[in-house]
Order: C-alpha cells, then sequence, then structure tokens
C-alpha cells in the first residue's frame, strides 16, 4: 500500500503540504496561484506529447495496485484473478453507474461552486486556473482524457484499492472512510483551506456510495464529468467571461 500511494497520490499529498505551507508563509493565499493542466512545451507538437504521456504515465500505479490485489492480496471466487471487476471498475452496470454518477455530479459539483467562492470570499483559497492550455485543435480532447484520467487515478486508488487493502488490515469502515476523505483532502491542499475542506466532504460522500454499493466506477463517473466540465468549461469560456 504505502509503495503505491508514494508513487501516486501519496507522493502528491506531501508535495501538496509543501506548496501549501510555501504559499501560505509568502502572503495572503487568496493572492496565490494554482495552475491545473498547464502547457508543457511552447511547440505545440512537443505539448501535445508531453501531455499524452504525462496522462498515460500517471495511470500506471492503478495498474500497479490491480497487480498487487491480484497477486498478493486476492479476492476470493471469480474475481480473485480481476481485480478491476471486484472492485466494480468495469461496465457491467452503465446505467446504474451513470445515473448515481451523474447524481454525484450534479450534488458535488453545486457544493463545490460554493466552497471555492466561500473560500475565495474568506481569503483561504487560491485563485485556481483549471486549464492554462494554449488553443490547439487537440486542447479540448487533452482537457477530456486528463479529467477521466483523474477519475480513474483517485477513485480505484483512493477508494477502490485503500479500502481493500485498509479492510485486510482490520481497520473499521468509519476509519476507512476517514483515512480516505482525508488522502483525498491532502493532495488538494496546495489550492488552499477551502478545495482541501471540499475534498474531505467529498471523500465522505464517495466512501460513504462506495460502501453501499461497492462498484467503484460510479464515482469515476461522477469524478470524470466534475474535472472536465471544469477543465474544458475554463479552457472555452474562462478568458470570454474575465476568469482568465
Amino acid at each position: 500500500m504505502s509503495l503505491v500511494l508514494a508513487l501516486s497520490l501519496g507522493q502528491s499529498a506531501v508535495y501538496a503540504i509543501v506548496q501549501f505551507a510555501d504559499k501560505a508563509t509568502r502572503g495572503p493565499l487568496s493572492s496565490a496561484t494554482s495552475t491545473l493542466n498547464p502547457s508543457l512545451n511552447r511547440r505545440e507538437l512537443f505539448d501535445l506529447v508531453y501531455q499524452l504521456l504525462d496522462i498515460g504515465f500517471s495511470l500506471v500505479p492503478v495498474l500497479l495496485g490491480l497487480y498487487f490485489l491480484s497477486t498478493f492480496l486476492p479476492f476470493r471466487g471469480a474475481d480473485s484473478r480481476r481485480p478491476w471487476r471486484a472492485l466494480g471498475f468495469d461496465g457491467r452496470h452503465p446505467v446504474r453507474d451513470g445515473a448515481v454518477g451523474l447524481l454525484l455530479f450534479i450534488a458535488i459539483g453545486a457544493g463545490t461552486l460554493g466552497l471555492y467562492a466561500a473560500g475565495r470570499a474568506l481569503g483561504i483559497t487560491t485563485a485556481i486556473i483549471p486549464a492554462a492550455l494554449d488553443s490547439h485543435w487537440w486542447t479540448v480532447p487533452v482537457l477530456v482524457l486528463s479529467g477521466i484520467r483523474h477519475g480513474i487515478l483517485e477513485e480505484v486508488l483512493v477508494v477502490g484499492y485503500l479500502f481493500r487493502r485498509l479492510g485486510q488490515l482490520g481497520r473499521s469502515p468509519l476509519w476507512i472512510v476517514l483515512a480516505s476523505a482525508l488522502l483525498r483532502g491532502s493532495y488538494h491542499l496546495y489550492q488552499g483551506v477551502g478545495p482541501f475542506v471540499g475534498n474531505v466532504v467529498m471523500g465522505l460522500v464517495f466512501g460513504w456510495v462506495y460502501l453501499k454499493w461497492r462498484r467503484v466506477m460510479p464515482l469515476v463517473v461522477a469524478h470524470a464529468l466534475l474535472d472536465v466540465s471544469a477543465f474544458v468549461g475554463y479552457s472555452l469560456l474562462g478568458k470570454a467571461i474575465g476568469l482568465g
């Protein structure tokens, strides 16, 4: 578990805590900026290549986590060699997964906007730029892939993998939900206190949904919709309405 997290979101959490300390000691958090999806190269072709490489390699820890689950922490029965199916990361229930994911997207999305506005008003949240890519023919597709990447990476590891591993260690469901939610909040701390609190709440809700349905896919759908709408919406409308 420690190895998988150290190569992925655990590492992000450590960096986020350091970045938060750096920003908080430089001046008011309200004057700081957090940029997501930045351009990685001035030349269009190489920027595209770097973006795709970044998305692809960031998903490797998901494969590592699934490998560990199937090899060292196997499930019982027919799913022992298919951990993705045991976690509910498959397409067996597209209608139900899509419906639950859409409801979560609506509920969490509205709450996220409210917390961001409150955090900015209180001066405890940085200005967040969801997308800083130049305008190219591939900008929107890459932002969509980036949003899907985050949905898969975070929900499979922070919920599916972590719940399974901590459960094997004998932790109670409540303890697991709290640990997962705090981890989710910690790697968003570089954005400020508001996003930290918002993501902890999101983690609590997602943890409860997972305990109820035992499927990661609705969470992946909801998370992907949240990120894709933020990334693409900002890229297309941010500057037009004075946000960029």
